[in-house]
C-alpha cells in the first residue's frame, strides 16, 4: 500500500484537546501517568453522582400509581437486575481504563456499531439533566420566586464552569458536599420515622392512583419495574469516573475491589433506598393534605420531611432548598460530564471531527434547557419506559458478551477499542440489541397487548441476553477483530502521534498503514481521508444477508449495485420512519385521556394521516439521499485515483529530477562530486574561511601504477578499482570534509577549518597508508596500488580555486617526481621540514620500542 502524508492543518486541534486537564483523555485510553487519585476518592465521587432526586420522583410516582406493593417489588426486582449487570461492565471498565463506549465498541458492536449507543446513553444524560434542573428550579421558584424560565436557565448555566475543568473539580466538589448531602438527606427521614408513627404503615397500605389498590398485580408490577428500570443507564456514569482507577496490584487489591463493588454496581443500593425513601416522603406528604400532584415533586416531599425536624415551616423550606441545590448540583456535573463524553463519542465518528469535550458539554446543557422549557414531567412515565427498552437491550448485549461470551471463548479475550482493529458493525452485539429494541418497542406501543406492553422490558432483555451468544456462535466470533494488533500492545511507554505530534501511552495506539506511521486513537477515529483501507473490505452480517435476501427475491435479476442501493435506502427509510413513528407516539400518549371519544378518533385519524404523508415526503428525501450518496462517493472514488495517479506521477517526475540533478554534479561510477560540484564548494569553502579567518587545504590524489591493473585485469576492474578507492577514502575524512573525482584516476580532498599545516599532512599520510592496502576484486584477482599526493593551502597558497587547484596539482607532479607513495607541498620548504619531522617521529619510536 502507498504511503500518504498527512496535512497537518488537519489535526491542529484547538487548546481544549490538547489539554488532558480540561479533555480528561475523552474517547481514548486513560493512562496511569493520569490516574493519580485513590480508589477511595473515585469511589466517593462516583457515589457523589446518586444524589440524583428523580430518584425520590421515580419511587413516588411508582407508589402514587400503583400502591405501595407493586412499587416496592418492581423496584426490589429491578435494582438486583441492575445490580448484576453492573458487575462486569463496571470491572472490565475499571481494569482496562476505558469508558462505557469504548467497551461497548469491544463488546460485540464494532466501531460503528456502538455510535447508536452513544446516542442512547447521550438521551439518558441530558433527560436527567433535564429531570434534576427542573426540580432544582422548583425549588428555587418556591423559595426565591424566580420563575421557572429563568431558573430553567440558571440551574443550567451554573453547572458548565465545575464541568469544564472535568474530572479534577468534579473530585473537589464531591469531596467537600459529601458529608452535608449525606446529613442533609438523612436527617427528615430519621425525624419522620420517630415522629410520625403513622408513616410506615401508611406507606405499606397505600393505593395505587392507577391501580386502585395495594395489592400485588403483575400487569402494574411490569409497567413499574419498566420505569425503574430506566436507571439501568446510570452505571454509564459511574464507570466514567471509576475508568479512573489506578492499577490493581498486591497491596491494594482490597481497596480496588471494595470501591469498584461499591461505586460501580453498588450504586443501585442507595438507588433502591432513595427510591423508598421517595415513596415514603411521597405517602408523608400526601398524609399531610398535601395534593398528589405536589407530593411528586421532590421540594415538596423534603419541606414536609424537615417540618418533622424544625418547626418553622420557612426555615424547613430553607433548608429543603439547599439540600435540592446541592443535590442537584452533584448530581448534574455528573450528567453534564458523562453527555460531554458521549457527544463526543457519536459525532467524532459521524462527523470526523473533534472541536474537544467542552463543546459538547454545551451542547448537551442547550438540548437539556430545550427540553426544561417544553415541560419535563409532562410524559414522563412513556418517556422514561420508551428509553429503557432501549436502553436494557444495549446494557443486556453488553453483559452477555462480557459474561458469556467472553469467558466461554465465544468472543476474543482481549479488549480492543482502536478503529484501526475493529469491523465497523459487529452484528452479535449490534443486531441483538437492535431486534431486542425494536421488538420491545412495538410491545411498548400496545400493539400487542397490555401485558406486553408492560413488560416490554422483559422481552428487550431476555431477547438481547439470548441472542449475543447464539449470533457468537452463529458467526464464529469473526466480527470481533479486523485485524490483529502486531505492533503496539498494552504498555504505558509514550509514543508520538504521527498525525498530532502528542504524546500518548503506546496502549491508545494503533499502526496506520495509509500513512505508514503510529497514530492515536483519536486522530484514528477522525482520520476520513483512508476509508478503512488498513481492514479487509468485508460486508457486514447484515449487509451481507439482506444482499442475498433481496438477490433470491428477484430471482438474480437485480445487480449487485442496485441490491446495495435498495439495502442502503431500506435502512435509512426505516430508521428515519421509526424515529417519526416514536414521535408521534410520544405526542398522542400526552394528550389528556379525557378528551371525548369522537375528539379521540379524530385526533388519532389526524396523526396517521401526517404520518403517511411525512413517509411519502421522508421516502422521496431518502431516495435522493441514496442516488446523492452514491455520486459522491463515485465522484470521491474517481477523485482518489486521480490524486494517486498524480501522486505517482509527482513522485517519478521528482525521481527523475534527482537522477538528472545527481548526474550533473556527481560522478557516475562513484557517485562522488564531480569537478563542477567541487569547485563551487571550495569557492563557498574559501569565502567562509576568510571570514571565519581559518585555514584550508587542497589535497590532489593520483593512483599509482593504476593503468598496469587496467591492462592486466580489464577495464571493469579498473572501474570496481575506482570505487573501492573512492569508499576508502571517504572512510578517512571527517564529516565536514570532502572527497571528489575529477577524472580518470585523479582525486581531491577538500579539508576545511584545519588548525595548522601539519593538518593536511597528517590526513595525507593516513591516505597514502590506507590506498596503499590490496584490494579484492571481482573473480578472486588481487590488486595493489599506490598514491601520490598534491597539498596547496589558503591562504598560504593562494585565494581561488583556480590558483588552489593549479598549485595542489604542481605539489603533485612533484611527489611523483620523488618516487610516487607519498606527498609534497606546493611549497618544498614546507615539505621537507614536515617530511624531516616525520622521520625523527618514526626514529624516537623505534629507539622507545628496543629500550
Amino acid at each position: 500500500m502507498q504511503s500518504h502524508k498527512a496535512e497537518k492543518a488537519r489535526r491542529q486541534y484547538n487548546s481544549l484537546v490538547a489539554t488532558e486537564t480540561l479533555e480528561d483523555y475523552a474517547l481514548r485510553y486513560s493512562p496511569s501517568s493520569f490516574r493519580k487519585w485513590s480508589p477511595f476518592l473515585l469511589a466517593n465521587t462516583a457515589i457523589g453522582s446518586i444524589s440524583f432526586l428523580a430518584l425520590e420522583v421515580i419511587g413516588a410516582v411508582l407508589l402514587i400509581n400503583y400502591g405501595f406493593t407493586n412499587a416496592f417489588w418492581a423496584i426490589a426486582f429491578a435494582s438486583i437486575i441492575i445490580f448484576a449487570a453492573g458487575v462486569p461492565i463496571t470491572y472490565y471498565t475499571a481494569r482496562y481504563n476505558i469508558d462505557i463506549d469504548l467497551l461497548t465498541r469491544s463488546a460485540g458492536f464494532g466501531y460503528v456499531g456502538s455510535t447508536v449507543t452513544s446516542l442512547i446513553y447521550a438521551s439518558f444524560c441530558f433527560i436527567f439533566f433535564a429531570l434534576e434542573a427542573a426540580i432544582m428550579a422548583q425549588a428555587i421558584k418556591l423559595y426565591f420566586g424566580l420563575p421557572l424560565f429563568l431558573g430553567y436557565i440558571l440551574c443550567s448555566v451554573i453547572i458548565i464552569p465545575i464541568v469544564y475543568y472535568g474530572i479534577t473539580l468534579i473530585n473537589r466538589l464531591h469531596l467537600w458536599t459529601q458529608p452535608f448531602w449525606v446529613a442533609l438527606m438523612l436527617i427528615p427521614f430519621y425525624f419522620v420515622l420517630t415522629r410520625e408513627p403513622q408513616a410506615l404503615e401508611f406507606l405499606t397500605n397505600f393505593q395505587g392512583h392507577l391501580s386502585g389498590n395495594n395489592e400485588f398485580d403483575w400487569y402494574y408490577f411490569g409497567i413499574a419495574a419498566g420505569i425503574s428500570f430506566s436507571l439501568i443507564g446510570q452505571i454509564g456514569e459511574q464507570v466514567d469516573y471509576l475508568r479512573f482507577m489506578p492499577d490493581m496490584h498486591k497491596k491494594n487489591r482490597v481497596s480496588w475491589w471494595v470501591c469498584m463493588l461499591f461505586a460501580g454496581p453498588g450504586w443501585i443500593i442507595l438507588g433502591f433506598l432513595k427510591q423508598i425513601g421517595g415513596a415514603l416522603l411521597a405517602a408523608v406528604a400526601v398524609l399531610t393534605g398535601l395534593a398528589i400532584a405536589d407530593a411528586k415533586e421532590p421540594v415538596h416531599m423534603y419541606h414536609i420531611g424537615y417540618t418533622y425536624v424544625i418547626e418553622n415551616p420557612q426555615t424547613a423550606l430553607a433548608i429543603s432548598t439547599i439540600f435540592v441545590i446541592i443535590s442537584q448540583i452533584k448530581i448534574n456535573v455528573t450528567n453534564a460530564y458523562a453527555g460531554s463524553l458521549a457527544w463526543s463519542n457519536f459525532f467524532s465518528r459521524a462527523a470526523h471531527s473533534h472541536p474537544g469535550r467542552v463543546v459538547w458539554l454545551v451542547f448537551n446543557t442547550a438540548i437539556a434547557l430545550l427540553i426544561m422549557e417544553l415541560g419535563v414531567f409532562d410524559g414522563l412515565q412513556n418517556v422514561l419506559g420508551l428509553y429503557s427498552n432501549a436502553a436494557i437491550a444495549w446494557i443486556a448485549a453488553v453483559v452477555a458478551d462480557l459474561a458469556i461470551n467472553k469467558p466461554f471463548k465465544l468472543s476474543p479475550p482481549i479488549i480492543e477499542f482502536k478503529r484501526a482493529h475493529l469491523y465497523n458493525i459487529n452484528p452479535v452485539g449490534f443486531l441483538s440489541m437492535t431486534t431486542a429494541s425494536l421488538l420491545s418497542i412495538i410491545a411498548f406501543t400496545g400493539i400487542l397487548g397490555k401485558y406486553t406492553q408492560a413488560y416490554s422490558w422483559m422481552i428487550a432483555l431476555v431477547t438481547s441476553f439470548i441472542m449475543v451468544p447464539l449470533l457468537a456462535i452463529l458467526t464464529k466470533g469473526r466480527y470481533y477483530i479486523a485485524r490483529p494488533n502486531e505492533h503496539f500492545h498494552t504498555s504505558e511507554k509514550l509514543i508520538t502521534c504521527a498525525i498530532c505530534d502528542q504524546q500518548y501511552a503506546q496502549t491508545d495506539f494503533a499502526y496506520c498503514s495509509f500513512y505508514d506511521a503510529p497514530i492515536c486513537s483519536l486522530c484514528c477515529t477522525l482520520d476520513s481521508t483512508c476509508k478503512d483501507q488498513c481492514k479487509p473490505n468485508v460486508p457486514s452480517y447484515v449487509q451481507h444477508t439482506l444482499f442475498k435476501l433481496i438477490r433470491s427475491l428477484f430471482q438474480q435479476r437485480i445487480t449487485a449495485k442496485s441490491t446495495r442501493r435498495l439495502i442502503r435506502f431500506a435502512l435509512l427509510l426505516g430508521t428515519s420512519l421509526g424515529i417519526i413513528g416514536l414521535v408521534f407516539w410520544l405526542t398522542f400518549t400526552t394528550i389528556d385521556e379525557s378528551l371525548h371519544p369522537l375528539i379521540d378518533s379524530h385526533l388519532r385519524h389526524l396523526f396517521f394521516q401526517l404520518f403517511w404523508l411525512l413517509a411519502l415526503l421522508i421516502s422521496i428525501a431518502v431516495w435522493w439521499t441514496v442516488l446523492i450518496s452514491e455520486s459522491r462517493d463515485l465522484a470521491e472514488k474517481e477523485l482518489t485515483e486521480q490524486n494517486e495517479l498524480l501522486s505517482n506521477e509527482i513522485t517519478e517526475r521528482k525521481a527523475l529530477q534527482e537522477t538528472i540533478q545527481n548526474m550533473a554534479f556527481h560522478d557516475y561510477l562513484t557517485q562522488l562530486p564531480n569537478r563542477r560540484y567541487f569547485m563551487d564548494r571550495l569557492q563557498q569553502a574559501i569565502g567562509m574561511a576568510q571570514r571565519m579567518d581559518n585555514q584550508l587545504a587542497l589535497l590532489m590524489l593520483d593512483l599509482d601504477h593504476f593503468k598496469a591493473v587496467n591492462d592486466q585485469f580489464g577495464h571493469l576492474a579498473g572501474d570496481e578499482l575506482l570505487q573501492q578507492v573512492a569508499k576508502r577514502i571517504s572512510k578517512r575524512l571527517r564529516n565536514i570534509d570532502m572527497v571528489a573525482r575529477l577524472g580518470g584516476d585523479e582525486f581531491v580532498v577538500l579539508l576545511e577549518n584545519i588548525t595548522h599545516e601539519e593538518n593536511a599532512a597528517f590526513v595525507a599520510k593516513d591516505l597514502v597508508v590506507e590506498l596503499n592496502k590490496p584490494y579484492q576484486l571481482a573473480q578472486g584477482n588481487e590488486a595493489q596500488i599506490g598514491v601520490s599526493i598534491g597539498i596547496s593551502l589558503f591562504p598560504q597558497h593562494g585565494n581561488t580555486p583556480e590558483t588552489l587547484m593549479n598549485y595542489a596539482d604542481t605539489a603533485l607532479y612533484k611527489a611523483k617526481k620523488t618516487g610516487r607513495g607519498c606527498f609534497s607541498y606546493f611549497s618544498e620548504e614546507m615539505t621537507l621540514e614536515i617530511r624531516e619531522r616525520f622521520s625523527l617521529e618514526m626514529r624516537l619510536r623505534k629507539a622507545l620500542d628496543q629500550q
